[in-house]
């Protein structure tokens, strides 16, 4: 459910009110946790947290006009998603959340490759959100970022 909102307080004032509480939560545990240098916006009809221009001007490669992505919050039909690519992209981390996912929630997980979906708006492990948001800084997410786009074009 792709919103077309323009800012993100569009974003927010569009959202079901089932939603609110838990969206505007997960937002600002995000914010508080996240490293200096990321950017908060509108980014695919979601909130995006990205690398901006200024930080990375080669922009994301699919195009790039736009900056490069890192995290994304959105409310979609059925749930809310936290998109991490650094999860998807960085072993490391996807090693952390899965042996902390159960210290914080008791829900099993319903995760895709960088999307981690939460059907229970009453069981969103909101400290464990923040301290992934937490676990990449801007430059070791560009060096992930070039790394893994240099290895898949050399294929």
């Amino acid at each position: 459910m792709q919103s077309t909102a323009t800012t993100v307080e569009q974003y927010l004032q569009e959202l079901p009110e089932e939603r609110k509480e838990v969206v505007e939560k997960l937002r600002k545990v995000i914010l508080k946790n996240l490293p200096k240098g990321f950017e908060e916006c509108i980014n695919y009809g979601m909130l995006g947290y990205v690398v901006p221009h200024s930080l990375y001007p080669e922009g994301y490669h699919c195009d790039p006009k736009l900056p490069l992505p890192f995290m994304n919050l959105a409310s979609q039909k059925n749930f809310v998603a936290v998109y991490h690519m650094g999860i998807y992209s960085d072993p490391s981390v996807m090693d952390w959340f899965l042996a902390e996912y159960p210290k914080h929630c008791k829900n099993k997980l319903d995760m895709g490759k960088s999307c981690i979906r939460f059907k229970n708006l009453s069981k969103v492990p909101y400290e464990l959100i923040g301290q992934l948001a937490s676990k990449i800084s801007v430059a070791d997410w560009i060096s992930t970022y070039e790394t893994v786009v240099k290895t898949k074009r050399k294929r």
